[in-house]
This record gives structure tokens, C-alpha cells and sequence, in this order.
């Protein structure tokens, strides 16, 4: 396999907003925007595209009131349609230059294909030839051709490529943290992987893709927003249209070149030039945050969820929960349920089975695993698993390890009493924060297994802002109820579900969605996909399975579950930006009418020059200065579009006041001060 380390670049890195290459790159693409097929796609921008089209005309035509003021408003309105493309190609170039390395991390990989997931060696065959379900061997110090599932072994692997983080992870076969990804680096042993995806729909090929904008659907906001921007357009289109007949009334002639400048600066220009660009870089954002998002839909959706649902391992907790004490109950032998619980544990390739594997040979136990032995896998249904030993290697022995209730079921379906010992033991584990595992045999319950697990740092405190920003957390276990109010006293949760089964995750997110409210679900395992689909938010973890990525529409990249209060910050910031933007570009329209309507009927009807409050110096002079100011606004507010609104942690009401005060008040205020400024200038310059 191809092992350049140039293959695994830093991708964490984010260029910055006035990066060299980017705006060299943006300037270039801003005039290939010039198309009439691109400029057609957003019709406030298509309107000023058409505006620059006629008023070159008029101006070559001969119709102009001067041939310099011609040409300066046509100057001026093409500078604003290239402001406005030169927007979003400078949020394109981001994404581009984030992809460049991306498209490394795929670079020249060569697979070896094997038959059997024991076999070595194998068949070398170029990545692009393989097909879902092929087996490719992978050694330390080689790349992962492509997306799969480890069927054996266990690994570390940089992730670096995908992540931007240079420490290593551990993948392993057979438990929630098994999914690879193609173009990250195996550091050490040796794993067999199962190929999940078709060439081209890679992990990595989707995240080009994504922050590239060239999948980007606009969001139900976003096209909303679009429609009434249109709608608008179309109406000061029909007032400038019918404003020549109405002068007519008066004996007033309207020089079609003022009338232009005046329908550009009556249509909402700023943001229509911007909104492109709002929408790339929140998607930017979130991927900057290392979240990969699907949709543009679901990082606003995430602004505005009500319910959080957290699956507590791997999530909440660390996840590696380890067998740290036996209980044998009264009348049974330490020994006895120590051979049964390792005999139940043999082939459990959970990290919870191996430790309780290793807990039970501390003593120098040598049991190995029974000739005949058949074993009984965990599922989420029966919330256990064991081993039948036939009666060949001596008596037969049926012996189970899980859930009390679960192990319960089976004893008395095998004729057997439960000891009243039995509750109080578990409940005395629960009550500690640990898991307790029940262990039998046959119709004999035998004793105890304490699993300990480790609520991760700082999650309570994530928690509390969670809460503060009006969402409530749900914490989903599979464990008694007794351990789960445990964990979620610890980890600062609102509620949880305990003894949970897939269905009981799926019926929780239907009945809160039922109730109205957006729900957020986080999860990394197989058996957290149908929750994570039903979702309106499904924040999956990189380091979970493919199918839990495949059902989320965000995938983790950091598998930090806390990472929601980041995705969540992100939703709302992306809303409150294009609200503030809004806000902006409508107010400070008002100021542009007291510059261009005087100067349009100021001659035929002189008391309208009492509404020319900032006493421009001319009529000509009037209008190039809104025209000036209404391009010029927007790559000044680029920064402000790519970064996005500050959000600060608060109720709607202050939020909205907020906006209304800065952007709305500031948005009248602002244009006056710069439009008279800019008048000045121009009157320095001409004489006027």
C-alpha cells in the first residue's frame, strides 16, 4: 500500500478569511459568475445584472443624461454584482482549499484483497476496484484504502486526515468503535476490513463534496427568506416601472438611468448579495467545529431543537466499562461463579467480556473454552449472552450473563427460584454507578458482575448550557434503573430512560416529536441507526459504526458527544446572521431613498428638495453616492457573513431586541453618515 506522509495532511487547520490564495482565487471566480446562467439564480442580483445591461446601452445609446454619469452608475453597478459574487466565491474558496486537503488523504492507495478474513497475504488491486463486502488485510504503517467495518483484530489508527487531531485511536472489531475510513493511517497490529461503500461515495468524497458547496441544498429558511427577497424585488420593479406615468401627472420627466440607480437601491442588494455566501459558510462552520454536516437543513434544525438524547456509553461515559469485582450470592462458591462468568465471556468480544475475562484469571485461573461449546451472542433483545457446554465435558451446563431482569425470565423458565439475595445485591452495585451483570446457571442464579464505567469530564458543565439555552437531555441505557439515575445524577442529565431497547430510543424521539418539540438524538452504534434517522437532529460519532453514520445527518468527527452544544451554537448562529444581515440591508434602504428621491423629482418639483436632509451637493452626485454605498457594503460585510453574528447564550425576546438596536437602528443611521461622506468626496473630485 502507498504510504506517503504527505497523503495524511493536517485538515484541522482553517484558512483564515483574507488568506492570499483564497482571495485570488475568489476574484477570478467572481467574474466567471458573470454568466447570465449563474446570475439567473439569484433574481435581487439577476435584477442589478440586468440593470448593468441596460444602463450600457443607454450610455453607448446616446440616452443618458451625460455620458460620464453613464458610465459612472454602470461602473458602480457592475462593482456591485462582482461584490456580490466575490462574496460567495471567497466562501466557496474556503471550502475548496479545505477539500485540496482532503483529496491528499486519497491519494494513489492500493488495497490487499483477501478471500477470508483469516487469511494473509493477499491480492494487491487499486483502491477504485473495490466493491461493498470485499476483505482487505491492513498492517501497521499502511493506509486504509476505504470505508469499512475491522471483521478482526484491533488497532490504532490516525485519524488525522479526516479530523485534524494527530493523537491516535483505537478501532476494534466487534464492539461500537469498529468503523474506518479510507486515507487514515493504521499505526500498529494488524486488522481485516469489510468494504461498506461503492468508489466515489467515500466518507472522504462526501466531505469534498460538502465543503465544496457542490451538494449544498438550500435550507427551508434560506429559500423562505429567498421568496420574499423575490417578492419584493418584483414589487419595487413595479413602482419604478409605473413611477415615469405618475411623474407624467405632474409634467416630469425621469431620466431612466436615475430610475435604474433607484429600483437597485429600493431592492434589498446587501443581503441578496450575501445570502449565498451565509449559507456555505455555516456549513463551513460546523465543519471547522470537525462536525460533517449533510445538510445546510440540519445545522439551522439544530439552532432551534427543544430535546436532547444521549446513548450513555461511549457518549455520556467513556464507554470501556471494566469488570472490577464478582459477587457470589449466599451458598454458592467464589470459584463457581468465576469459572461461569469466564466461560460466559470466552468469545465475547466486547470490551466488557474481555475484562471480565481477565478479572476472572487474575487469581490463576487456566480454564480455556470446552470442546463442543456453543455460544450465545448479546443482542439488544435478549439483553444477554452466555455458553451451552455439552455434556461430553462432563455435566451439561446452560450458563447466561446479563441484564437481572433478562436473567430472571430465563432461571424461572428453567424451573429455577430466584434467591431474594438477588435484588439487594444489584441494587447495592447500582446504587454505586456501576453496571451490574447477573450470571446463571442453568436454573441456578449464581451471583454477580460489577462492571465499572467513568462519566466523562466536564460533561455536566456542557450540560448546564445545554440547559441554559432551553434544552433538555435525555439520557438512553440499557442499564437497571438504579445505575442510570446513578449516571445521571453524575452527569448533570434532565431525564433518562433505563433498560432501554432500540425501539424504546425510537419511541421516545416519535412521542417528543409528537409533542411538537425538534429532537437532537446522539448515538454510535448499530443499534442507534432507526433512532438516529427519526431524529431532526442525528449527531453520529466518527468513531461509531457505518450504519450509525449512515442513518445521522452529522457525523462527529471528534466523537464528542458534548460536540452537540457546539452544533447547537452554530444552528443558531447561522439563523441570527442571516436574520441580522436582514435586518441591515432593509433599514439602510431607507436612507438611500432621501438620497436618490430628491434627486429624481428635485427639478419638476421643487418641494421635494425639502426631503434632501443631507444636502447632497447634486442630483448626479445623489445618486452615484447611494449607488457607491450600496456596493460597497457588501464585501465590507463579508467578514461579518463568513464569521457569523457572535451568539451569546440568551432568551429569543433579548435576541431580537438586540438585532433590532444594532443592526436595524444602525442600519438607518449608518448610510447617512457614509453617503454624505462619500458625496463630499465626489463633489471634491468634480467640482460640483
Amino acid at each position: 500500500m502507498s504510504n506517503h506522509e504527505d497523503t495524511v495532511p493536517a485538515r484541522g487547520t482553517n484558512p483564515g478569511l483574507f488568506d492570499a490564495a483564497i482571495l485570488r482565487a475568489a476574484l477570478v471566480e467572481s467574474f466567471r459568475k458573470l454568466s447570465p446562467l449563474h446570475a439567473v439564480r439569484n433574481p435581487v442580483m439577476a435584477l442589478v445584472w440586468l440593470g448593468t445591461v441596460v444602463t450600457t446601452g443607454l450610455t453607448l445609446l446616446g440616452h443618458a443624461s451625460s455620458p460620464g454619469l453613464g458610465w459612472a452608475v454602470t461602473a458602480v453597478l457592475a462593482l456591485t454584482v462582482l461584490f456580490a459574487n466575490f462574496a460567495e466565491a471567497v466562501a466557496e474558496a474556503r471550502g475548496r482549499g479545505q477539500a485540496a486537503s482532503l483529496r491528499r488523504a486519497r491519494k494513489d492507495l492500493v488495497a490487499r484483497r483477501v478471500e477470508s478474513a483469516d487469511q494473509t497475504g493477499g491480492t494487491r488491486v487499486p483502491a477504485g476496484e473495490l466493491r461493498p463486502g470485499d476483505l482487505v488485510i491492513i498492517s501497521a504503517g499502511e493506509l486504509v484504502p476505504a470505508d469499512g467495518e475491522i471483521m478482526r483484530g484491533v488497532a490504532t489508527i490516525n485519524e488525522a486526515a479526516v479530523t485534524g487531531e494527530s493523537a491516535p485511536v483505537l478501532r476494534e472489531a466487534g464492539t461500537d468503535r469498529s468503523g474506518v475510513i479510507g486515507g487514515t493511517k493504521v499505526l500498529s497490529d494488524e486488522i481485516v476490513v469489510k468494504v461498506t461503500v461503492e468508489p466515489g461515495n467515500s466518507f472522504l468524497d462526501r466531505m469534498i463534496a460538502l465543503v465544496e458547496g457542490a451538494n449544498r441544498q438550500k435550507t427551508p429558511n434560506e429559500i423562505a427568506l429567498g421568496l420574499l427577497l423575490t417578492t419584493m424585488t418584483l414589487t419595487f420593479l413595479v413602482v419604478v416601472i409605473t413611477l415615469p406615468f405618475i411623474a407624467g401627472f405632474v409634467g416630469a420627466r425621469l431620466d431612466p438611468l436615475l430610475l435604474i440607480a433607484l429600483l437597485v437601491c429600493l431592492i434589498p442588494t446587501t443581503i441578496g448579495g450575501l445570502l449565498p455566501a451565509i449559507g456555505i459558510a455555516g456549513m463551513n462552520r460546523a465543519l471547522s467545529a470537525n462536525v460533517l454536516v449533510k445538510s445546510g437543513k440540519a445545522v439551522e434544525v439544530a439552532g432551534d431543537v427543544d430535546v436532547l438524547l444521549l446513548d450513555k456509553t461511549g457518549t455520556i461515559t467513556y464507554g470501556d466499562r471494566q469488570a472490577t469485582a464478582f459477587h457470589a450470592l449466599a451458598g454458592i462458591d467464589p470459584d463457581t461463579l468465576r469459572e461461569a462468568a469466564l466461560l460466559a465471556s470466552l468469545a465475547d468480544p466486547t470490551p466488557e467480556g474481555k475484562s471480565i475475562v481477565k478479572l476472572a484469571r487474575t487469581p490463576g485461573t487456566a480454564i480455556e473454552e470446552p470442546a463442543g461449546a456453543q455460544f450465545v451472542a448479546f443482542t439488544a433483545q435478549t439483553r444477554m449472552s452466555g455458553v451451552d457446554v455439552p455434556a461430553g465435558n462432563g455435566a451439561a451446563r446452560v450458563i447466561r450473563k446479563g441484564a437481572i431482569d433478562a436473567i430472571v425470565a430465563h432461571v424461572q423458565a428453567a424451573g429455577g427460584q430466584v434467591p431474594t439475595e438477588l435484588r439487594p445485591r444489584v441494587e447495592q452495585v447500582a446504587r454505586s454507578g456501576a453496571t451490574p451483570l447477573v450470571v446463571s446457571q442453568g436454573p441456578h442464579v449464581l451471583g454477580v458482575v460489577e462492571l465499572s464505567d467513568v462519566v466523562k469530564a466536564g460533561i455536566r458543565e456542557k450540560f448546564a448550557q445545554l440547559r441554559g439555552m432551553g434544552i433538555r437531555t435525555v439520557m438512553i441505557t440499557g442499564d437497571n434503573p438504579l445505575t442510570a439515575a446513578a449516571i445521571a445524577a453524575e452527569a448533570g442529565v434532565d431525564d433518562y430512560i433505563a433498560e432501554a431497547r432500540p425501539e424504546d430510543k425510537l419511541a421516545r424521539i416519535r412521542s417528543e416529536q409528537a409533542g411538537g418539540r425538534l429532537v437532537a438524538m446522539v448515538g454510535d452504534g448499530t443499534n442507534d441507526a432507526p433512532a438516529l434517522a427519526q431524529a431532526d437532529v442525528g449527531l453520529a460519532m466518527n468513531s461509531g459504526t457505518q450504519a450509525a453514520k449512515e442513518a445521522g445527518n452529522m457525523v462527529d468527527l471528534d466523537s464528542d458527544p458534548a460536540k452537540l452544544l457546539r452544533v447547537v451554537e452554530v444552528g443558531k448562529q447561522q439563523l441570527i446572521t442571516r436574520g441580522a444581515l436582514t435586518t441591515f440591508s432593509l433599514a439602510n434602504d431607507v436612507s438611500k431613498y432621501f438620497a436618490i428621491l430628491p434627486a429624481l423629482f428635485a427639478a419638476a418639483i421643487p418641494s421635494m428638495a425639502a426631503l434632501d436632509v443631507m444636502q447632497l451637493s447634486s442630483p448626479s452626485n445623489a445618486v452615484l453616492a447611494a449607488l457607491i454605498f450600496n456596493a460597497i457594503i457588501i464585501p465590507l460585510l463579508i467578514p461579518l457573513a463568513l464569521r457569523g453574528v457572535r451568539f451569546r447564550a440568551g432568551s429569543a425576546t433579548a435576541l431580537l431586541r438586540r438585532n433590532m438596536l444594532v443592526f436595524g437602528v444602525g442600519g438607518v443611521l449608518l448610510p447617512f453618515v457614509a453617503i454624505k461622506l462619500i458625496d463630499l468626496a465626489l463633489a471634491a473630485v468634480t467640482g460640483a
